[in-house]
């Protein structure tokens, strides 16, 4: 299992098809939502499985750059349970704690609430709905 931080548009590619394939296809997300206004700005990671890439995720850093904010963290359904989501969740704080934010905050689907919650995250908010699909604010401190 080997961790990458995007560099190249070819590996930003890689990411934006793991995600199409989890929150486009197997979820229902439309593709334009998908893929939004902040791929520029954001760190995106890539976690493999040799050379194939099975996992992605993004940090971007909201309110006056205080917070980071986790996004987009998924895994290739045939890859879940075997912790390629931990790495992914690791790097991403890694990349805010490099950049000197202390708290970092996700929006997980509820149902993913638990793989959070093991990492550190306190769940901050009722039930709320994006894209059809129910979430929960979540925080931790970094």
């Amino acid at each position: 299992m080997d961790m990458d931080k995007v560099k190249t548009r070819e590996q930003l590619e890689q990411a934006f098809q793991i995600r199409k394939t989890v929150f486009v296809v197997e979820q229902g997300v439309a593709e334009e939502i998908e893929i939004d206004q902040y791929e520029d700005i954001a760190n995106h990671v890539l976690v493999y499985d040799g050379e194939k890439p099975v996992g992605t995720g993004r940090v971007r850093f909201i309110d006056q750059n205080q917070i980071a904010k986790l996004e987009r963290i998924c895994v290739l359904p045939e890859y879940r349970k075997l912790h390629f989501g931990e790495k992914i969740m690791q790097a991403l704080e890694q990349i805010a704690k490099e950049s000197g934010v202390l708290k970092a905050k996700l929006h997980a689907q509820t149902h993913a609430a638990p793989f959070y919650e093991k990492q550190g995250y306190i769940t901050s908010s009722e039930v709320f709905m994006e894209e059809n699909i129910p979430h929960v604010l979540m925080i931790k401190q970094l």
